[in-house]
Parts: structure tokens; sequence; C-alpha cells
């Protein structure tokens, strides 16, 4: 593994002008600083913040980098990891990356720098810095979405079969224009409940938009559809933000979950009961999908042989008053 002093040589500077490039001090000449950088990334060097902190006796570290820290869904898998981390003798750090691949790629960054001791990400869908920490040692585990294009531990819900559930529901209930309203194309939970859907009603039949896994987008994606010639008379919704937002769209248009549009969404947030009618849902076992990470993180750090794993869970409809007329 390289040193500061196989960089300093490298860069043809003294160790402390490379420690002063590496953490972003002025004083050092901008040329200069540029030669460290790359004389740094092509012998694979990062700063050993781990081992400062092993040498003061603290507690190992695990990084979690999630899509959204406000989504229930995420946060319930945040207490999973960090419930059976803490009984492991690691501390969590939480990152957020807003599905935004930018803050993904930096987060990834600083667990290289701080050499932590695992990962559990929740990947943008986008290119990202993985392969780093793969080459480095540090094991990665993947939640709600595999990795693009790499075969290692991961940590699944099968929503795919699970949006096909619930869009067989709604039509048992007499709704017979379903729609659907999911996430960004190339973010595997949004494919997989779109296609779920598909495989119910048909290539021909289906009425889809997409937006942002955010309630803004939701809510214009839902007026977008409820404009149309022939308008659905229920939606399946990719996630419980979005769900926000569609109810925001139908109070616009006057309309009612239940009695004039049958409504579906995917997470059982805790605010899901309270609203008039109660919003069916498809409940994802979130909590039990952190704790598997987690497992297969710890088992991953106490040995890197193993065979890579993955875990698929099945999530659940629990139906209520907004998909039945």
């Amino acid at each position: 593994m390289a040193t500061i002093t196989d960089v300093a040589s490298r860069a043809g500077v003294s160790t402390a002008t490379v420690s002063r490039a590496l953490n972003g001090k002025s004083t050092v000449d901008p040329v200069l600083a540029a030669r460290v950088r790359r004389a740094a990334e092509e012998l694979g060097y990062h700063p050993n913040g781990l081992a400062r902190n092993l040498r003061r006796q603290e507690t190992a570290v695990l990084a979690l980098i999630i899509s959204d820290v406000e989504n229930p869904f995420f946060t319930a898998i945040a207490r999973g990891v960090e419930d059976l981390a803490q009984t492991s003798g690691y501390s969590v750090v939480l990152c957020n990356t807003d599905e935004n691949a930018d803050k993904e790629r930096r987060y990834l960054d600083v667990a290289l720098q701080e050499r932590v001791a695992g990962v559990v990400l929740s990947p943008t869908g986008h290119a990202t810095s993985v392969d780093r920490l793969r080459r480095q040692g540090t094991p990665v585990v993947a939640v709600d979405r595999p990795l693009a294009g790499i075969v290692g531990d991961q940590v699944l819900v099968d929503t795919r079969r699970a949006a096909g559930e619930a869009t067989t529901h709604l039509l048992g209930n007499g709704y017979q224009r379903v729609g659907c309203l999911s996430g960004p194309t190339g973010v595997r939970t949004a494919d997989d409940r779109l296609a779920g859907y598909v495989d119910v009603v048909g290539g021909r039949s289906a009425l889809f938009r997409r937006s942002a896994y955010r309630a803004e987008g939701a809510r214009l994606a839902a007026l977008d559809l409820l404009d149309e010639p022939a308008p659905p008379d229920a939606l399946l919704v990719a996630n419980s933000t979005m769900a926000i937002g569609v109810l925001e769209a139908l109070a616009e248009r006057g309309l009612r979950p239940g009695r004039d549009v049958g409504l579906v969404a995917f997470d059982d947030a805790p605010w899901t009961t309270l609203i008039d009618p109660p919003l069916t849902v498809v409940a994802q076992p979130a909590y039990d999908v952190g704790r598997a990470a987690a497992d297969l993180l710890l088992a991953r750090i106490g040995d890197s042989t193993r065979e890579p794993a993955t875990v698929t869970l099945e999530a659940r409809l629990i139906a209520r008053h907004s998909s039945r007329r």
C-alpha cells in the first residue's frame, strides 16, 4: 500500500508539502498541489483517517450512504443498519445523496480517505467510485438497488412482483384504467415498479408518467395524467413521498381517493393511516433490509473471501379504503 513518502517521491516534493496539498491548504502552490494529487491518484494513496482513530482507540466506523434521508423507507433502513452495527461495536456515519451522483461520489471519496471499515450504499444508478473502494479492500453492500455491472453483496426487495400484485388488486376492485407514476429512468426500483405494472396491464394499455422521487414532481405528473382525454381511474405510485404530491393533485381536481380515483402507493409511512380514506400501501420490510445489509457487511469484514450474496426480501400489500370504491 502506498505511503505519504511514496507520494512525495513521485511528485518530487517533501512529505510536508504532500500533507498540506492533500488537506487543501492554500499555502501550497497550485501547480505543486496538482502534481501531488496526480501522484496520489496514480499510487492509490489516501490519507489514513481511520488509522488515526484506531490509535486513539475510537470505535470502528461504517458509512451508510442513502438516497433520501427524508424518505421514511431509508430512515427505517438506517435504523436497521445502526441497531445491528452498534451491537457489534461499530458506529455508523449517515450520508444523504439526494439521488445526486456527484454527492454520492464525494461521500465515497470521504469513505476512502477515512478508511472506513465498510460501506452500505443505496446507489444512484450512475457511475460511482465503488470500484476504488473494492480495490482498496473496503467491503460494500448495496441496498434497495444493485450496483450496475458489479457482482457483490446486496439486499433487495422484489418490488416488480409487488407492483404487479398492487395493479391486480386495483383491477379486482373495479377500476378499469389503472395508471402508474414511477421514478426516474435508470433507477432500478423505478424501472422494476413500472415493469411490474406493465406485466399486468400490458404495454398497449399502459398509462404512466415518470418523475423524480419527490412530491412536487409527482404532483405535476399526476395532473398531466388526469388531463388525458381518457384519464386513469386508479393510480399506482412508486413511493410515499410521491404519494403526497398525488394527493395534492387529486385535491386540486376535486377528486377523492377511492371514490373517484383508486390509489395504492409503495411504503407504509406513518401518515398513511391518518388520512381519510386511509391509504392502501405496498409495505417494504425496510428495517429488515438494513439489518440484513449490516449482517452481510460485518460478515464480509470478517471474511473477505466469502462468495457474494444476494438477499431478496418480499413486500406485502396492505389494503385500505383508498383502493376500494
